[in-house]
């Protein structure tokens, strides 16, 4: 295990497994060999690269006794049963969104991101700080599951689309590959959301099956090439202000785990989600000069767009809230802690990002 690895340890609290020496570990200390099943495909570097990571901070911090298999979606489920197949121990682990889990109750979905919610920062604070990891914790449970965040791709793009979208009249019937909530939301506008995996995006768009499709941010998008057959790339996707991630864990695994074994996979965990963010955030900014100068068109979406889109997020937790208590209780607590996180924000971030923003305008 490296300095920085160990200096995670001991950031996230969790030094006492970092800090044992291999014999200490070893002594009575289980062999394990788990699988893990990713939600992202092994040619997103920084998505699949997280569980690799992981496996092999794990197997530094056991002594090789604790190792962990990542596996693709397909091997052995599709991301859509990943959450189930953690829960029902056909694999010991997984690694993707909690959204993947809104069939099994609507509050997933707020642990990953929400229309109009927090931003990276802020998600992070809520989940860490604030009262969402016991609020979460309660609902994992009931299905069995444990989860520990592990990563945020930060707020996405809004999408590619063959043309411009410049007042909300221009949603109406717009065939759009987008999922989750943020597709609930575009739906009241009239759009038709459509369930594709990443592969299947730049065929329907260039047989214009689609109209435009969301993926999520600059470095990931490059690799579709969607510039060539949907120039218009709008922003922000005010759907996903910053996507966290998980690792999933059954719950009778976890519990049958000796204690050093837990630090060191939550301190790799904590780790796996710090390298994911500044990935993206190190990377996304040439791909999107690469993006721009192969012909993307960066358009905001129109102000009318993004207050309709608030109006209609807004009615969309109204209705979920009034079917699911866990949903209604987890909403009212993200909403408050919104509602702080922005007005420190808009003190001393805001205003320091936005003279930066002009400074870097100026020259």
């Amino acid at each position: 295990m490296t300095t920085l690895q160990r200096r995670a340890l001991l950031a996230a609290g969790l030094g006492a497994a970092g800090t044992l020496s291999a014999p200490a570990i070893a002594q009575g200390a289980p062999e394990l060999r788990w699988r893990l099943s990713s939600a992202y495909a092994k040619t997103l570097d920084i998505l699949f690269g997280g569980p690799e990571t992981l496996a092999r901070l794990v197997a530094e911090g056991t002594d090789g006794r604790f190792q962990i298999q990542p596996l693709g979606p397909g091997e052995p489920v599709p991301p859509e049963g990943l959450i189930d197949a953690v829960a029902s121990g056909a694999v010991e682990m997984g690694h993707g969104p909690a959204s993947l889990g809104t069939a099994k109750d609507p509050a997933f979905a707020l642990a990953t991101a929400m229309p109009f919610g927090l931003n990276a920062r802020g998600q992070n604070a809520w989940w860490n700080a604030g009262g969402a990891a016991d609020l979460f914790g309660e609902v994992f449970a009931k299905h069995g599951l444990v989860a520990l965040p592990a990563g945020n791709t930060g707020a996405q793009m809004g999408g590619w689309f063959r043309k411009e979208i410049k007042t909300a009249a221009d949603l109406q019937g717009l065939k759009m590959r987008i999922g989750g909530l943020g597709g609930q939301v575009l739906a009241k506008f009239g759009v038709v959301p459509q369930a594709l995996s990443g592969a299947e995006i730049y065929p329907a768009l260039e047989g214009k099956r689609l109209d435009a499709a969301e993926w999520i941010g600059p470095y990931d998008d490059e690799r579709l090439g969607l510039q060539k057959v949907a120039p218009i790339y709008h922003y922000p996707g005010f759907w996903e202000g910053g996507a966290m991630l998980h690792l999933w864990i059954n719950a009778e695994k976890w519990k049958a785990l000796p204690k050093a074994y837990r630090a060191v996979l939550a301190g790799a965990a904590a780790q796996v989600g710090a390298e994911i963010q500044a990935r993206y955030d190190a990377r996304n900014p040439q791909a999107l000069r690469r993006l721009v100068a192969g012909g993307a068109q960066l358009r905001p979406f129109p102000q009318d767009v993004m207050e309709t889109a608030l109006k209609h997020a807004n009615d969309v937790y109204a209705e979920i809230a009034a079917k699911s208590p866990d949903f209604r209780r987890i909403y009212e607590a993200v909403k408050t802690f919104r509602n702080e996180e922005y007005l420190w924000f808009q003190v001393a971030e805001y205003t320091y990002d936005n003279f930066m923003i002009r400074a870097r305008a100026r020259g």
